[in-house]
């Protein structure tokens, strides 16, 4: 629609945005999607979304599809920001606390937004398989926008993902294969076999689409908010794609005109067993190291090293924010304290926000009577044998 180009996170070299792409052909790094923001800005305006359809579509024009025939959609997007009176009351600073729910999208996650996204622009590209590696809920999202796509699926998902991710994406039609390691040894066995099997990779961040599908968290924040944003955000990290989606939304917004140059201060969360954000963010490195014996029972955050690394360093650095790790029993007792206060029954991913929040505030990172958002990426009910 207003696409001009793909352009190298790193290195910025210029790559073509009407053919299957995945990683920059010059330095291997991710692809972005470029927009002409001037012509997008002629239709898409804040007056324009009052009459839109509620899910993140309404943002067709920064959005890389060419064709709406090749939208595929489950009704994904447009998910709640809840206030959190009640868990806002047992901090020791008096806030203005958030809950974003992605638990309402469609497969119970924000990964029904990057997939989305993608299987729409595979769609669009004649890809006829799709593959990746995944922790559980990328799989259960790509496997039902993919069926719904007419394509095969391919997946290769840690033995010890949440059963009911491998059961969810048995039932919507894919090819499933467990692996006796993390998801980066699935990653592995993708990238080995994606050429001969005929695959297209849509693994975090190897495609430019999923992270676009993704940045619409961004522009609902500001919708939200009435285009101004929150003073933090709280982001549970793996592969991180939804925070640098956020942060690239956020320049395409001001661009348009609908905000200023004031940013929310990005932290980036983890889990203490599988925390390489947090180790190179405090150690000042742009790159961070795969980091060793990856473990947690918050399955989304064992990802031990992402290739977008340096893209959510550089988001934390440039916001003035800050990376922090939590212990699974600290984020496993986040999910009941959120639950029995707001009734929402958080992923463990997304309850790590919490006590991430309260170790900001011992740090004097939070100041009293700020806005505040914590982003729970999933629904409890996908990670029942965390609470056994």
């Amino acid at each position: 629609m207003n696409v001009t180009h793909l352009e190298c996170a790193n290195c910025h070299k210029i790559h073509e945005a009407n053919v299957l792409q995945n990683l920059c052909l010059e330095c291997g790094k991710p692809l972005l999607v470029r927009y002409d923001l001037e012509k997008a800005a002629q239709t898409l305006t804040k007056e324009s979304l009052k009459t839109r359809e509620a899910t993140l579509w309404r943002y067709a024009e920064v959005l890389p599809v060419e064709s709406p025939g090749n939208v595929v959609c489950l009704g994904e997007g447009w998910t709640p920001l809840f206030k959190a009176d009640k868990t806002a009351a047992a901090l020791p600073v008096k806030l203005n606390l958030y809950i974003k729910d992605e638990s309402t999208n469609p497969t119970q996650s924000f990964k029904a937004r990057g997939m989305t996204a993608a299987v729409s622009m595979a769609k669009e590209l004649g890809v006829k398989k799709v593959a990746a590696p995944s922790a559980g809920n990328a799989a259960g999202a790509l496997a039902a926008y993919a069926s719904r796509a007419g394509m095969e699926t391919f997946l290769f998902m840690p033995k010890d993902t949440p059963r009911a991710n491998i059961i969810e994406c048995e039932q919507t039609g894919a090819n499933v294969t467990l692996v006796d390691g993390l998801i980066t040894d699935c990653g592995r066995i993708v990238a080995e076999r994606k050429d001969a099997e005929g695959w297209f990779d849509v693994s975090t961040l190897k495609e430019p689409y999923r992270v676009e599908g993704k940045k619409t968290m961004g522009y609902e924040l500001a919708e939200q908010f009435d285009w101004t944003l929150p003073d933090v955000i709280l982001y549970p990290t793996g592969g991180g794609t939804g925070l640098i989606g956020m942060w690239k939304a956020f320049d395409e917004m001001e661009k348009m005109g609908w905000i200023d140059s004031k940013r929310p201060r990005m932290v980036s969360v983890q889990a203490i067993g599988c925390a390489p954000i947090v180790k190179a963010f405090h150690e000042g490195e742009r790159f961070a190291d795969e980091f060793p014996n990856a473990h947690t029972a918050a399955s989304g955050l064992r990802v031990p090293k992402a290739i977008g690394d340096f893209l959510i360093l550089d988001a934390l650095r440039e916001s003035n924010g800050t990376a922090i790790a939590v212990s699974d029993e600290q984020l496993i007792a986040a999910v009941k304290e959120i639950g029995a206060s707001e009734g929402i029954f958080c992923a463990p991913e997304g309850a790590a926000c919490l006590p991430a929040l309260r170790t900001m505030i011992e740090q004097d990172l939070v100041k009293e009577n700020e806005t505040v958002v914590l982003f729970n990426t999933g629904a409890g009910v996908k990670y029942l044998e965390c609470f056994e």
